[in-house]
């Protein structure tokens, strides 16, 4: 999602280090008035806090449990990504809103795992957990095998889903962000269907 939008709009809707640097320097270079560019990397940090907001309200807790509601929070994503693919060209601040809101959603849906804190939308955080464990293990300390293979999973799941968006966009020229948004919807129904049929415990 991420790639898509640095790609044609030459916003991030996640990584937002870089956007308050950059409206941060907009504002030191004393811009007699906002940029587009601010106005999207604003946009897109609120939406992103809002995002996250709807995940605090909803989840209601940090950790990983099978029994809250994952399966609609992901198809909430999937119609946001609907919703930004078909006001990408006419209204391409709602639509940035639309993608940094469901980046903000995804990324606070479960933000600690056995005490490790989760980052699903940018991998500063994962590489610096990854490089304290790795230092520690290297220290002859017991270190879980799990605290190096979680933060390295997700750092190569971002790049390959990086890779993934990149290609929809530059070489099948397709409607990128629907096959994004079809992902997530089927997943997220997917896993309600399976939360009501299943006979196992997810709680």
């Amino acid at each position: 999602m991420n790639a898509c939008y640095l790609i044609q709009l030459g916003t991030s809707v996640s990584h937002l280090t870089g956007d308050v640097s950059k409206v941060a320097m907009n504002a030191v270079e004393g811009y007699s008035r906002i940029s587009a560019a601010a106005v999207h990397l604003i946009a897109a940090a609120v939406s992103f806090v809002l995002g996250a907001s709807t995940a605090g309200f909803f989840i209601h807790h940090p950790n990983i449990e099978f029994s809250r509601p994952y399966g609609r929070s992901i198809t909430a994503i999937g119609l946001c990504l609907v919703g930004a693919h078909f006001s990408l060209v006419t209204l391409p601040v709602l639509s940035i809103c639309l993608a940094s809101f469901a980046c903000g959603l995804q990324n606070a849906l479960a933000t600690h795992y056995r005490g490790m804190v989760l980052r699903t939308t940018h991998i500063t955080g994962l590489l610096t957990d990854l490089g304290t464990n790795l230092g520690m293990k290297l220290k002859g300390q017991q270190t879980a095998f799990w605290k190096l293979m979680v933060p390295t999973c997700l750092v190569l799941s971002f790049f390959c889903g990086a890779v993934f968006g990149s290609a929809l966009v530059i070489f099948m020229t397709g409607p990128a962000l629907l096959v994004l948004a079809a992902m997530y919807l089927v997943r997220g129904i997917g896993w309600s269907i399976f939360k009501r049929v299943t006979p196992l415990d997810l709680g």
